[in-house]
C-alpha cells in the first residue's frame, strides 16, 4: 500500500466533538487513489481486514464510522465491505420495518414513505435480541434531506435523568412493554410496526406464529387475521461495558403514541411502562428535543458506508425533500 495507513482522517462541519475531544462520527476518506476502481475496491476491503483493531477501537471511542470517498457502488460491492470486517450477519428476525432482501445480507432500510420522519432509536431495541453494529449504504444520493441523524445514547440518558429523574428511575426499574397491531402484509404507510406477523415470524400458520412469539417473550392475541404481539417488560436503559455508561437504550421515542408525535407519522406500535403506567407526553416532548438538539445529520453521499454501534448510538430518519434516496442496510451481531 501506498501509506502505512490507508485511511485519512478528515473532518467535516456537521461532526460534533466529545468530551474527550473524539469527534461523532469520525469520517474516513481513502489515502490515496488507484486507476482502477475493481483495484481500489480490492485495496478497500483488504485496508478492512489488515486495520481492523484500529478501526474498531474508533467504532468504540465515536460510537461511529462514515466512511466517505470509496469505490462502493453498488449492492454486492457494499456486501464485500461488510464482509470484510468479518461480523456475522443479524438476521432481521420479528422486525416491525417494511423491508426488502437485496442479495444476501443486504436489505432496504425503512421502506415506509420518505417523506415521512422516523424518530430515533436502536434497532430492534423492542425485542430481547438485537445487532451489535449496523451498517449503512448511499446507492442514491438524495437531492435534498433524507438524513440518517446518528445521537450518542449516553448524553440523551444522561440528560433525561437531569430533567425527568423520577421517571428515569421508574423506567430503570420496570422497563418498557412494547405492543404492535400487525396484519397479515406488510403496509409500508406505517413506519413503525409496518411489517405483517408473516413476515415477523416468517410463518402463515398463526399457531407457528404462536410459538415463535412465545420463544421471544412475546404473546399473540388475534382479531381475525390480524395479530396484537404483546412483548414482555424489556430493560430500557442498558450499561454498556465497554465504555462503562449507561445508555438510552429503547425504542420509546419510535413506539409512543400521542401528541408529541402527532406529526411524527403512521404507526402501529404502542409503548408503556413495565408496571402499566402510562408514559407522560411531557417526558417525551422532552426527550425529542434533546435527541434533536444533540444529534449529528450528515446529508448522504453517493457510496457513503456509515458503520454504527448499535449499542451505543441511536439512528433516526429525516424526510425526503427531494429524491431520489436509496439506502441499504445490512445487521450485524
Amino acid at each position: 500500500m501506498a501509506t502505512e495507513n490507508p485511511f485519512r482522517e478528515v473532518e467535516l462541519s456537521q461532526q460534533k466533538p466529545q468530551d474527550d475531544g473524539v469527534l461523532f462520527p469520525v469520517v474516513l476518506s481513502p489515502n490515496s487513489i488507484t486507476d482502477s476502481t475493481a483495484a481500489q475496491l480490492s485495496s478497500f476491503e483488504d485496508a478492512i481486514r489488515a486495520h481492523k483493531p484500529w478501526l474498531e477501537s474508533l467504532l468504540l471511542k465515536s460510537g461511529a464510522i462514515l466512511f466517505r470517498g470509496f469505490p462502493v457502488k453498488s449492492p454486492s460491492n457494499f456486501k464485500s465491505v461488510i464482509e470484510a470486517f468479518g461480523y456475522p450477519e443479524m438476521p432481521y428476525d420479528s422486525g416491525v420495518a417494511p423491508r426488502t432482501k437485496v442479495i444476501e445480507r443486504v436489505y432496504t432500510a425503512n421502506e415506509s414513505p420518505l417523506d415521512k420522519e422516523i424518530p430515533f432509536h436502536h434497532e430492534m431495541a423492542y425485542l430481547p435480541f438485537y445487532p451489535n453494529k449496523l451498517f449503512f449504504f448511499c446507492e442514491e444520493e438524495p437531492e435534498a434531506g433524507g438524513e440518517t441523524p446518528i445521537v450518542l445514547s449516553h448524553i440523551v440518558y444522561e440528560k433525561m435523568k437531569e430533567r425527568h429523574p423520577d421517571f428515569v428511575a421508574k423506567l430503570e426499574e420496570h422497563g418498557l412493554t412494547y405492543i404492535k397491531i400487525a396484519g397479515e402484509d406488510d403496509d409500508p404507510s406505517f413506519y413503525s410496526g409496518g411489517g405483517s406477523w408473516k413476515s415477523a415470524f416468517k410463518t402463515n400458520d398463526k399457531n407457528i406464529a404462536k410459538e415463535r412469539a412465545a420463544k421471544q417473550g412475546a404473546k399473540l392475541e388475534w382479531m381475525g387475521n390480524t395479530a396484537k404481539i404483546i412483548l414482555n417488560p424489556l430493560p430500557a436503559i442498558r450499561f454498556d461495558k465497554e465504555s462503562c455508561r449507561k445508555t438510552w437504550f429503547n425504542s420509546l421515542a419510535v413506539s409512543y403514541v400521542g401528541p408529541a408525535t402527532e406529526k411524527i407519522g403512521n404507526r402501529n406500535t404502542s409503548v408503556e411502562l413495565g408496571n402499566g403506567e402510562q408514559v407522560d407526553d411531557d417526558v417525551v416532548k422532552d426527550l425529542l428535543k434533546i435527541m434533536e438538539e444533540e444529534c449529528v445529520a450528515m446529508p448522504w453521499k453517493i457510496g457513503d458506508i456509515l458503520l454504527v454501534n448499535n449499542l451505543t448510538v441511536l439512528h433516526s430518519r429525516r424526510p425526503l425533500i427531494k429524491p431520489p434516496r436509496r439506502i441499504l442496510a445490512s445487521l450485524c451481531k
